[in-house]
């Protein structure tokens, strides 16, 4: 085992502290990576305050993460020493069940191994990217192209793949209208990929705070849905409704935006179960749905998509001493849009 300086949350809501976590020696096809950035997540908050249930404490998060190859083992084909490289959401699965097979490893019958608060098949907990280094299986690494951003393609390894993954798989492109709703670290990136995607966007938020950078962004519409006539006046409106929010939504209204056929896919994960009106589906023939993030075929594909398109995400770059309070202003929605931490002054003084 090789000790690395972490950022670790001692006890549910505790304040962070300066710690080491230990790393497994390389195995023959593992990867070691220096971390150079970091990106917070609200799952990061959420589960560092224990509400999704039980955590595993001491706990590291961070499952959005840019570094580069320090070693490998000798089993290692795919990548070498001084690769730029990145880790999402999980870090094993099976590998032999039909959604694996299929390349859809983040629905792995048998469990996928996330990359914080979790164990691997090994028993053993896993620690995030809150930290100086990680070892990784080569096959759950992915190649950060040279165009982009490294400190701003973090957050595309969750931000970036939770959006693409269901706008490729309900087709956004040329004829279809997607709306996005909420103007956060996901829906900025939803807004970006359907843009590029080719699709006519319009932005669904509370108010039109951030119509502005909306439209910059490459939204070609934008209405605040405080005003109950947006509801009125886009009836029947959308092929696609991406719902980037964690929070409970009138969904019969929301169904009402959507054309015949229409779907809206849930991203966020509200405390609270929602309801709904069957006869919202069954007016239009529409579809809700939910949506995970995407295997590593998909994700390696989206950050080459965002590599030739241009897209990274917007970024506020932060020290290791910020982080308690950049989760306090998430929890204000005072961010645009997503916070990345500079790993390099984890060892600083």
């Amino acid at each position: 085992m090789a000790t690395t300086a972490a950022l670790v949350v001692p006890s549910p809501g505790a304040k962070f502290e300066r710690s080491t976590v230990e790393r497994r020696e390389l195995r023959d096809r593992d990867v070691l990576i220096d971390i150079k950035y970091a990106g917070i997540c609200h799952s990061d908050i959420h589960q560092a305050k224990e509400e999704w249930g039980r955590g595993t404490f001491p706990l590291v998060p961070g499952h959005e993460i840019a570094g580069v190859v320090a070693a490998v083992g000798p089993g290692v084909t795919k990548y070498a020493v001084g690769d730029r490289v990145g880790v999402g959401c999980f870090v094993d699965s099976c590998g032999e069940c039909e959604a694996c097979e299929a390349g859809e490893e983040q629905y792995c019958l048998k469990g996928a191994v996330p990359t914080y608060n979790g164990k691997g098949y090994d028993g053993e907990t896993t620690y995030g990217g809150y930290s100086q280094s990680v070892v990784v299986t080569e096959h759950f690494v992915v190649r950060i192209p040279e165009a982009l951003p490294f400190d701003a393609a973090a957050p595309l390894l969750c931000a970036g793949i939770t959006v693409y993954s269901p706008l490729r798989h309900w087709q956004a492109g040329p004829g279809t209208k997607v709306a996005v709703v909420g103007m956060g670290g996901l829906g900025h990136m939803a807004v970006k990929i359907a843009h590029a995607l080719g699709a006519e966007v319009t932005v669904l938020s509370q108010t039109l705070s951030k119509e502005t950078d909306g439209l910059r962004l490459g939204a070609d519409h934008y209405y605040a849905t405080g005003d109950t006539a947006t509801f009125k006046t886009l009836r029947r409106s959308f092929d696609l409704i991406i719902n980037t929010v964690s929070a409970n939504l009138p969904l019969d209204a929301y169904l009402g935006l959507l054309r015949l056929d229409g779907t809206m896919v849930n991203l966020g994960a509200p405390p609270e179960s929602s309801s709904f009106s069957v006869f919202s589906l069954l007016g239009g023939r529409r579809s809700l749905a939910g949506s995970s993030v995407a295997g590593i075929r998909e994700t390696q594909e989206m950050l080459d998509f965002c590599a030739e398109h241009g897209i990274a995400s917007e970024i506020e770059l932060i020290g290791a001493d910020e982080v308690d309070e950049a989760y306090e202003r998430v929890l204000r929605s005072d961010v645009r849009y997503r916070f990345v931490i500079d790993i390099a002054t984890l060892t600083q003084e």
